[in-house]
């Protein structure tokens, strides 16, 4: 035990209603965080991160949580969680908090200004008159470019990564002496990732506070944390300081975080998950330079399946009434071929162009030039018969399933309403046992055929988006992000998944991401883009090892290594 630890977390337990009792989730956790430190806390979704740090603020969903036992102490006193004024009190002024979903937690009819003067206003830590000043110099110790502009814009006027700063500002606008950050990077560019890592460090420095950095990336929490928790099924399996827990591990959890990750020198043939590592049965059979050559001169010797020529997409903005409308190019004179059988990779930034190129090769948003040709015929100007034929050909698997699949209808319902709009099967029983079965392949099981989307967890829910595109037969298919938002393990599962369907099924994927490691390990071919233009084409492996644009070492660069 440390002298005078700033917070004490003693022996909580916490329980979630199932039904009619109640079920314990959180199991014996203790933790300390001491003065002017940053403690790491890590482990998946699930793992109970989250929902420990929740109950120090009094933030547990009310009617379905409770606290069965323990204490939290700030700064030797106990905080009572029944004690609504005194929790009113110390939020955002002694303990604060940034949430890992800043669109959903800034309020969308407020100016981001207002959001942050509001705080200030009721710990009346600022007048009417001066508080926007306040406001100001915080959007400017974020490092928000032009502070004056964020300040008088709605939260869906800026990018991901300036709402992340908005949060960042809110939540250090009292001074508080404990900042809560709940995973504040997922589903970030990993560049903008490492801004906001650095900004955390930098105002740690800079005020003295401690941080408690909630995340599910063990690489990422050992670049910021001193000392780091590991927690899995409710329960802290290890801790330590950064470079122990990292470099030495020694709970099969924890090195399964570690290993999950697509490595940046040897690629495997399967990525190890989390039961892999518990089972002890880790693969490391590898994917040699002469196992890619070989399999790259088979792929490259044929015609191409797609090819995109000088391809251009312009959006157009109004500047104001009677004001000339803006141009904004955001895919600008591309080119490139996919090959059958091949994995495209396409990384970048957040507004290089990438989604808006994937939207274009599927059709979803005409191009204002160019053209994209399959199997040697233009399908830039389809008619719309035409166009309902081919999308079964080419399908897409987006970042967001629970968004992408209706939640009033069932899996099963969904996956056998594309095979009948495409006539797959003859009938109704021949198009749910194929359902059934492709379930199955991609880890589901059958009697999942009748849930709801809300009844799975993320991961699953991936699941069922790839087994609905796959349910067509498609041949080439576009993961526009498909794995940004998952656990390590999950992610994991899931790349180890495409790869097994593309090897059974001749898939060929052009594969969207912003992680270049994850896109490294995936792709044959990969192209960087940069401000809607090809930034550099070519093989994976070669490319990241000899980079030959700024812009891509600056992706190298921002991939968290660890120690």
């Amino acid at each position: 035990m440390r002298e005078n630890p700033l917070l004490q977390v003693k022996n909580l337990e916490i329980s979630f209603k199932r039904e009619s009792d109640y079920v314990s989730v959180i199991h014996d956790v203790s933790f300390e965080l001491n003065k002017n430190e940053i403690l790491g806390i890590v482990g998946e979704s699930g793992s109970g991160k989250s929902v420990s740090c929740l109950s120090i603020m009094g933030l547990l969903p009310k009617g379905i949580s409770q606290i069965d036992s323990g204490q939290i102490l700030f700064e030797g006193e106990e905080i009572d969680i029944g004690d609504k004024e005194l929790l009113r009190r110390m939020r955002g002024k002694e303990i604060s908090m940034i949430f890992q979903e800043p669109m959903s937690s800034l309020n969308p009819s407020m100016r981001c200004g207002s959001q942050v003067s509001e705080i200030l206003l009721n710990h009346k830590l600022a007048t009417p008159k001066t508080v926007k000043s306040i406001v100001l110099q915080l959007f400017d110790q974020v490092k928000l470019p032009d502070p004056e502009l964020v300040y008088s814009k709605y939260p869906h006027e800026i990018s991901g990564g300036q709402k992340q700063r908005v949060m960042i500002a809110m939540a250090i606008a009292c001074k508080p002496k404990v900042l809560i950050a709940d995973e504040p990077t997922t589903a970030l560019d990993v560049t903008v990732q490492k801004e906001i890592i650095a900004l955390l460090k930098d105002l740690q420095a800079q005020t003295g506070m401690s941080i408690i950095f909630i995340t599910h990336d063990l690489a990422l929490v050992s670049e910021i944390a001193d000392q780091i928790l590991v927690m899995y099924q409710g329960k802290i399996v290890e801790q330590g300081n950064a470079r122990q827990i990292f470099l030495e591990p020694e709970h099969a959890y924890t090195k399964a975080l570690i290993g999950s990750r697509p490595g940046l020198d040897i690629r495997l043939n399967r990525l190890p998950t989390i039961s892999d590592f518990m089972e002890g049965t880790i693969p490391k059979d590898v994917i040699t330079a002469e196992d890619r050559r070989n399999n790259h001169q088979e792929i490259y010797n044929q015609s191409p399946l797609l090819e995109v020529r000088d391809l251009e997409k312009t959006f157009f903005t109004k500047a104001g009434i009677l004001k000339p409308r803006k141009a904004f190019k955001a895919v600008d004179g591309v080119s490139f071929k996919v090959y059958e059988g091949e994995t495209l990779g396409l990384v970048g930034e957040s507004g290089c162009g990438k989604s808006t190129l994937g939207n274009a090769i599927l059709q979803l948003d005409k191009a204002t030039a160019g053209s994209v040709w399959y199997k040697g015929m233009d399908i830039t100007n389809l008619d719309a018969n035409d166009m309902r034929k081919l999308r079964k050909d080419i399908q897409i698997i987006f970042q967001d399933p629970y968004s992408s699949l209706n939640p009033r209808i069932m899996v099963g319902a969904a996956i056998t309403e594309a095979m009948k709009v495409h006539g797959l099967f003859s009938s109704s029983k021949a198009r749910k046992e194929t359902a059934v079965k492709i379930l199955e392949q991609v880890g589901l099981e059958a009697d999942h055929f009748n849930r709801y989307p809300h009844q799975f967890s993320g991961g699953q829910r991936q699941r069922i988006g790839i087994a609905r595109t796959i349910a067509v037969q498609p041949k080439l298919i576009v993961c526009d992000e498909s794995v940004s938002a998952l656990d390590i393990s999950v992610q994991a599962q899931v790349l180890n998944l495409l790869n097994e369907l593309k090897e059974d099924f001749g898939f060929t994927y052009i594969f969207i991401s912003h992680d270049l490691s994850v896109v490294k390990y995936m792709s044959d071919q990969l192209m960087v883009m940069n401000e809607g233009k090809i930034e550099e084409l070519g093989d994976a492996d070669e490319i990241y090892g000899n980079p030959r644009s700024n812009y891509t070492q600056k992706l190298i660069d921002a991939i968290p290594k660890g120690l």
